[in-house]
């Protein structure tokens, strides 16, 4: 979208510049109105308006991910049946929805889509799919680089096909030795796409790779210092962010807050620093404007963020204001869709 394609409608947020609101909700834009939104480069896209219909766009991605869990389910079971698996159907089918998806603009009904809710593998491998995409277009990629990332995170966990499903599928904590167990999804997955000629190496790494971290801290094979595919670090950025909002067997999602603050300070083993930084980047400056769930239960609107500390913006609930800065036992909760 251009900005003249903006022109005549009406901001259905305060368009809002480092704290300075440009446009007010509610007004419809005019040729001085497009003019200022230029000279302060603030991004068409960015803009919601109110004739804008975001739904029909959420229910195409609601079914493009059923069909895309459904495909990967039985793309699955048929790894598990024969041992291979054939990249073309994937690139023809799949990839394609996992494109579409990720054009969905309302980036937090996007996130509540590709959630795990209930099948969680299958689920998982989509949404971390999604995410992936969008990571690899916010670092600038080209479209086939996209694309082949796209494929791997598709099948970062198709190791788990040689993982018993009761181990796979345990609803409590796994003992040591079912843990050993499950790390190995890893090697077995590469194992099944190395073997493949047609398959391109680096969806097999990504298999391998996706649960190492930079401090040494990860798995199988404890590598450090930068030893990581490019990809399979977009992808172990992805795995945890979905992988800690979604519902899982043994936990519930974490809170949104959390999951940000726990990402940024590497409790979940030092990941890529600059991927880490334009994913989280890109989902806080969507806060803005965004109807949110406060941790003591409340609800209230983003309208202010502050560069400095992003993850502390000004609420407003109903004719008050709250400012998470000053309010240090208040945090963002959850993301209202």
């Amino acid at each position: 979208m251009r900005h003249a394609e903006l022109l005549g409608k009406k901001a259905k947020h305060d368009i809002v510049h480092n704290g300075l609101v440009l446009v007010p909700a509610g007004v419809a834009l005019e040729k001085a109105h497009i003019e200022l939104l230029e000279n302060y480069r603030v991004d068409p896209e960015e803009i919601q308006t109110a004739e804008q219909e975001n739904r029909p766009q959420d229910g195409e991605s609601a079914a493009l991910m059923t069909q895309a869990v459904q495909f990967a389910k039985e793309m699955f079971e048929r790894v598990r049946e024969v041992g291979h698996l054939d990249p073309k159907e994937i690139e023809h089918t799949l990839t394609p929805m996992v494109l579409q998806m990720s054009q969905n603009k309302d980036m937090f009904s996007l996130f509540h889509t590709v959630k795990a809710k209930d099948e969680y593998t299958h689920q998982h491998n989509i949404g971390v799919s999604v995410l992936s995409t969008l990571i690899g277009r916010w670092l600038g990629w080209r479209d086939d680089q996209v694309a082949l990332l796209s494929l791997a995170a598709s099948l970062h966990d198709v190791g788990k096909v040689r993982i018993p499903d009761e181990i796979l599928l345990k609803p409590g904590r796994l003992t040591a030795d079912e843990y050993a167990e499950m790390k190995l999804h890893t090697v077995y997955g590469y194992e099944i796409l190395k073997a493949n000629p047609k398959i391109d190496p680096r969806v097999a790494l990504v298999a391998l790779q996706h649960h190492e971290r930079d401090d040494g801290r990860g798995y199988p094979y404890g590598i450090r210092n930068g030893g990581m595919d490019i990809m399979s670090r977009v992808v172990a950025v992805a795995d945890i962010f979905h992988a800690m909002s979604s519902r899982r067997p043994y936990h519930e999602p974490m809170p949104f807050y959390r999951v940000v603050s726990e990402m940024r300070n590497g409790s979940f083993g030092e990941l890529d620093p600059q991927i880490v930084g334009v994913f989280l980047e890109q989902i806080i400056r969507h806060l803005l404007g965004r109807q949110v769930k406060l941790s003591d239960g409340r609800w209230g609107e983003v309208v202010y963020l502050d560069p400095q500390e992003d993850m502390h913006p000004l609420v407003r609930v109903g004719d008050s204001f709250i400012d998470l800065k000053r309010e240090r036992h208040l945090n963002i909760e959850e993301i209202i869709i």
